[in-house]
């Protein structure tokens, strides 16, 4: 898929316009606010810093957002028609509805460490849509490695061999010298790089038997905590949306795209110091989620 795509994502007016911005955790310092259906507008309030760290924050959103839009450059698959929550219904526009018992499950298993055997309904759907969420901002997606397994897992089969040569071109080993990772996607020594995301709902927005777009309402903590950190630890609310395919029996993503908020007015708790985070980081592992 592409900022210009046949799917409407990557359309917004504004700072980014490309559908894989939140990729990394480097999603810091965003100033403007949303106005596109696919587009990218990060507005959250941050404490006052300095104008040299500013600017360098700045510098690294600059360069993350360049890879991603090239990385995202391609097409993206069409969605059907809307259901009314079971396969095979058509013609109707899903909604959302509150998390309750359904007597179904909605995960089956993992493939790795990523969800998988999702059910073939607007459950599994949502249940998908909020794991690969995880997935696609969490900071393995700057791991060779991990990345090519990442690619593999979420992705439908025609989009795996395109995405992985665009990432694997994105995330160059330059690209990761920019933003203090070294050519594994590590952080320098005594440092250590966050990605952390938690879904807190998700929204059908059209559903049918072998298709499915889901939206997916997410904060997170991203960046880097270490003493001397230029682009330190910070949280943010986005909303994902995903364009699922119904393939080999699972819910896989075709594509898809991110924008700013909605988020809450920011408290003035005092904010943790760099080893508290990572501490947190390395002490709290996270969840498969599920409807």
């Amino acid at each position: 898929m592409s900022p210009g795509d046949d799917d409407g994502y990557g359309n917004d007016s504004g700072r980014s316009n490309d559908g894989y911005s939140t990729l990394g955790g480097t999603r810091q310092t965003r100033t403007r606010l949303p106005d596109g259906q696919g587009g990218d507008g990060y507005g959250p309030r941050r404490p006052a810093r300095k104008s040299r760290s500013l600017l360098t924050v700045l510098g690294v959103v600059v360069l993350l957002l360049a890879a991603i839009t090239f990385a995202n450059m391609g097409g993206g698959g069409g969605g059907g028609d809307g259901g009314d929550g079971t396969p095979g219904s058509e013609g109707k526009k899903a909604g959302s509805a509150p998390t309750a018992a359904t007597g179904t499950k909605p995960v089956a298993g993992k493939n790795g460490d990523i969800a998988s055997g999702f059910a073939h309904d607007q459950q599994g759907a949502q249940s998908a849509a909020a794991n690969y969420s995880v997935t696609l901002v969490s900071a393995d997606i700057l791991k060779p490695a991990q990345r090519t397994q990442i690619v593999r897992q979420v992705f439908v089969a025609g989009r795996v061999d395109e995405l992985e040569t665009k990432f694997n071109q994105a995330y160059s080993k330059d690209f990761l010298d920019k933003v203090g990772l070294d050519e594994s996607g590590k952080a320098a020594e005594g440092m250590t790089y966050v990605s952390r995301t938690a879904p807190v709902g998700t929204k059908v927005t059209q559903f049918a038997d072998s298709s499915a777009t889901v939206e997916v309402w997410c904060t997170g903590v991203f960046g880097t905590a270490g003493v001397g950190s230029t682009n330190p630890v910070s949280n943010d609310w986005f909303t994902m949306t995903l364009k699922l395919q119904w393939e080999s029996n699972d819910w896989k993503v075709d594509s898809f795209a991110q924008k700013d908020g909605p988020a809450p007015v920011n408290t003035d708790r005092t904010a943790s110091n760099a080893d508290e985070i990572a501490k947190a980081v390395e002490e709290y592992g996270g969840f498969t989620y599920a409807r």
